[in-house]
């Protein structure tokens, strides 16, 4: 059975779910991307059906999200608005049905890194966990946890530049933008720190070799795939 974190969604009853929702959650530059390719991969030879889904991919409002941040004018409720529609349609025309037809689920972040982004910008958590409520409870988190200054210096060497968002840059937290994305990360970082118990996530040291990551999610998600599905630990915020 399958639960929601609040009131859920109308029309879709968790007994009817099957399937496995995981979620890979992490900071830009935390390696979650390659090791979600590395996992469909695998459990696609094994013979599993995978979906996967991921911020901004909604059909609905992806392309505009992303084309909205580019001015950099978003207010912060507005942003916050605009991820919790794309999150909502991917949950209602992505991720249900194919819990519903038995598919493993590989979402690359979920509802936490939105909400720690909404926290850090001064959003009341209560609102922010209202407005996930339609959200189903994952049958495992792993947050993949990577220094800021790795993070930037991973970041920085794939593309030479960092993101405004991901810098923390509307939040005036530094002189530069090195500065402020350290400065963000690391809150950022709090705030994963900070939903780790109270959500269940385990943590995966994604400083480690992509390889090193990898043969321990694979060996946490058999060890998953090999028990019936359960009432997760904690179903509510």
């Amino acid at each position: 059975m399958k639960r929601f974190y609040g009131s859920g969604m109308a029309g879709v009853d968790g007994n009817k779910l099957g399937g496995r929702l995981i979620v890979i959650e992490g900071p830009d530059g935390c390696g979650r991307s390659t090791q979600i390719a590395r996992l469909t991969e695998w459990l696609e030879g094994s013979g599993h059906a995978v979906a996967t889904m991921g911020i901004k991919r909604s059909t609905l409002v992806g392309e505009e999200l992303e084309e909205a941040k580019q001015g950099n004018i978003l207010g912060r409720t507005t942003m916050s608005l605009f991820y919790a529609t794309d999150f909502a349609d991917q949950m209602q025309n992505q991720i249900v049905p194919a819990l519903r037809a038995g598919f493993i689920v590989l979402a690359d972040r979920y509802i936490y890194t939105l909400m720690a982004r909404d926290i850090v910008r001064g959003t009341p958590s209560a609102w922010v966990e209202n407005l996930y409520g339609m959200a189903l409870v994952p049958d495992a988190v792993f947050y993949l946890k990577v220094t800021p200054q790795l993070l930037m210096e991973r970041t920085f060497l794939k593309s030479q530049t960092l993101d405004y968002w991901e810098s923390g840059m509307d939040l005036h937290l530094g002189d530069n933008m090195f500065d402020s994305f350290l400065r963000y990360q690391r809150l950022m970082t709090a705030q994963y720190a900070a939903m780790a118990d109270r959500y269940g996530f385990r943590i995966i040291h994604g400083g480690r070799t992509p390889n090193a990551v990898f043969a321990e999610l694979r060996r946490a998600i058999e060890i998953l795939l090999a028990e019936p599905a359960r009432s997760p630990r904690r179903a509510s915020p």
